[in-house]
């Protein structure tokens, strides 16, 4: 059985301008997606900055969230690292607070072999009982999963069940799925892909859109497995403007000012994330309003 299926949303850590961790911000945030149907949490990802939490603010943030959501739609935890060992540490901690899941990004900088990668996902998995998705986003770790190794990882270990697959590469997904025979769980890392991966047997989609739109998101995925493809088709190409702007500058900057825009947060993010530009701001207001959320 799949850790969800439809939209997941890749939340946003919310901060205080003194880089606090704003919770009050955050529990709204969760109460917001919750009421407008989002079917996951994946919380402490890229868009929730991750990378300049330390070890103790990311499992405060991934134990809140837990204890927020108490088990009405699954949380699943951004626990990867570029250290194996950081890795299975975030993991185990992670798999006490009751997570239902944990979201593992391919190992950063280090430039890992298939084998590497391999035995670095294998030894994360092996440490937790909870399923694990591979998070595969080259662009940003400058290093790609091919689809035999997740096939191999999906197929040895028990636990890992899936990829979140951010490549965008729409012939490596083919690949994938036509080597994977029901092995392999789906999800699109890119929201102007949603529709391709579906068809390709996806089970949904982890995303930034929803952090703003989430009951449209969920309704794309909603759709299509209803059988309403033409419908689903729609939602999503209604989008493309929007996930085009809420990718204008680095993520998760525009979708900050984007939650800020709509009254959901003051935008506060840490370096080297800075403040959005001022053209690129005009930019997405045009797109949000366009869109009938703003």
């Amino acid at each position: 059985m799949s850790l969800f299926t439809g939209a997941g949303v890749a939340i946003v850590t919310p901060f205080k301008e003194n880089g606090e961790v704003n919770y009050e911000k955050f529990a709204e945030l969760i109460e917001f997606q919750i009421a407008n149907r989002t079917d996951a949490i994946i919380v402490c990802g890229t868009t929730g900055e991750s990378s300049t939490l330390t070890h103790e603010e990311h499992l405060d943030v991934i134990r809140y969230c837990a204890e927020k959501v108490a088990g009405r739609i699954p949380v699943i935890a951004g626990t990867g690292s570029n250290c194996t060992q950081t890795a299975v540490y975030l993991s185990t901690e992670a798999e006490k607070y009751g997570v239902d899941g944990l979201l593992l990004v391919t190992p950063y900088y280090n430039k890992a072999t298939q084998n590497g990668l391999y035995a670095h996902y294998k030894t994360i998995a092996d440490s937790v009982k909870i399923p694990c998705i591979i998070y595969n986003v080259p662009s940003r770790t400058g290093c790609n999963v091919e689809p035999e190794t997740v096939v191999r990882l999906c197929t040895d270990v028990a636990n890992i069940v899936g990829v979140k697959e951010a490549s965008g590469n729409i012939s490596q997904i083919v690949k994938l799925m036509s080597l994977a025979q029901g092995r392999v769980d789906l999800y699109s890392g890119n929201d102007d892909q949603i529709v391709p991966l579906l068809a390709l047997g996806g089970k949904g989609v982890i995303s930034v859109l929803s952090n703003v739109a989430p009951g449209q998101t969920h309704d794309i995925c909603a759709k299509f497995f209803e059988g309403d493809v033409a419908g689903s088709c729609a939602e999503q190409l209604r989008a493309i403007p929007l996930c085009k702007a809420l990718f204008c500058e680095v993520n998760p900057i525009p979708v900050k000012k984007a939650l800020e825009l709509m009254g959901k947060g003051e935008g506060f993010l840490r370096m080297p994330l800075t403040e959005m530009e001022e053209t690129h701001v005009l930019k997405l207001e045009k797109a949000m309003k366009e869109y009938g959320i703003l």
